[in-house]
């Protein structure tokens, strides 16, 4: 099964503005643990996943040819 890919926006980044751009589209990485704890896990500016508060993103369905751009950016 081949696993679905999510964005978000970022809206927040008190105390993390090195790592968090605001405005930007950041990858979700799955993390059930994180998300029972309000957290969302994305591939920051470091190029690494963290965990982050999930207020400070919005999810977004991206058209599909922005997403396949995205996706190959980001390969």
């Amino acid at each position: 099964m081949k696993r679905e890919v999510k964005f978000v926006i970022c809206v927040g980044n008190s105390g993390c503005a090195a790592s968090l751009e605001l405005r930007k589209v950041y990858q979700v990485i799955p993390d059930e643990a994180g998300e029972r704890q309000h957290q969302t896990r994305v591939i920051d500016e470091s190029g690494e996943d963290y965990l982050y508060p999930a207020n400070y993103f919005v999810p977004v369905q991206l058209p599909q040819a922005v997403e396949r751009a995205v996706r190959k950016a980001i390969a």
